[in-house]
């Protein structure tokens, strides 16, 4: 879920561009965002869409796959500026969002979609706490976080009366549960449901056969050296992480959309999957 690299899509703006002047008044200093989110078109259908006023460790990847008819959002970001507010397109027709796990910068929106998919075992219902500092997040986790705990994880405001501090995750209710192996059906695409727990119990992944694809969440992104997959925060297992990642070893798969950073080619996608096996279990494959 969480990752400090200071990478991510090389279209992504810092946050500093896209700024109004400094609201008068508030302690955190923070200015307003003219926009809050930004997206690039990955492929034919395809959409990534990122908040370039979230810090790093929390900037997360919304994907939209557009097919004739259908809009299906994969993850929703923080919640911090409504999904449907700023960007109503998501929602035109039918649509959905599909939720890979329920931690707070994947599920922040979701409550806004009236069908919202994910595995029976993330409580979206009653999602963990969320917080925009760095020690209150770090405590809610149960990861440990370098930094002032006092940091704001974000470096703008989506508009002059949003109080940080009064952040909070709203519950999304669940229209259909998702199990290993069940089929989302789109126009002209099908998606194959991967349970992969380990960052969490419910994880998953949608795969997507013919494109040789694969919508990772957090499963698996790109690290850089000295990086690690996130398995000792709460509800985290390692040995069904060693499962998943074994699986994933094996999975043929050309071009990965990882729920942070930029997408990667399924060779790299094999390397971290054994280099995350071998780490956690001695140099056993």
């Amino acid at each position: 879920m969480l990752t400090d690299r200071t990478g991510g899509h090389a279209a992504q703006p810092e946050g500093s561009q896209a700024m109004t002047a400094e609201r008068e008044g508030h302690a955190d200093g923070l200015p307003v965002a003219e926009q809050w989110y930004d997206s690039r078109v990955v492929g034919e259908g395809l959409t990534v869409i990122w908040e370039p006023h979230v810090l790093p460790l929390l900037r997360a990847n919304i994907w939209h796959l557009h097919t004739p008819g259908f809009n299906l959002v994969i993850d929703s970001g923080l919640g911090v500026a409504s999904l449907r507010g700023c960007l109503p397109h998501l929602f035109e027709g039918d649509c959905a969002v599909v939720v890979t796990h329920a931690h707070l910068d994947h599920m922040g929106s979701a409550h806004e979609f009236e069908q919202c998919w994910a595995h029976s075992a993330e409580p979206l219902g009653a999602p963990h706490l969320g917080a925009l500092r760095r020690g209150p997040l770090s405590e809610a986790l149960g990861l440990e976080l370098d930094g002032s705990p006092d940091e704001l994880l974000i470096d703008a405001r989506p508009h002059a009366e949003y109080d940080p501090s009064a952040y909070k995750l709203s519950p999304a209710r669940v229209t259909r549960q998702l199990h290993d192996g069940d089929l989302i059906e789109l126009p002209g695409r099908t998606l194959t449901v991967l349970h992969l727990p380990g960052h969490t119990a419910g994880s998953i992944a949608l795969y997507e056969q013919e494109a040789r694809s694969l919508f990772s969440g957090d499963v698996v992104y790109d690290l850089e050296p000295g990086e690690q997959l996130l398995d000792e925060m709460h509800g985290s297992e390692v040995d069904s992480y060693i499962a998943s990642m074994q699986r994933l070893a094996t999975l043929p798969v050309d071009m990965v959309y990882p729920g942070h950073g930029h997408s990667f080619d399924g060779t790299r996608l094999r390397e971290l999957a054994r280099d995350y096996v071998t780490s956690r279990t001695g140099g056993k494959i």
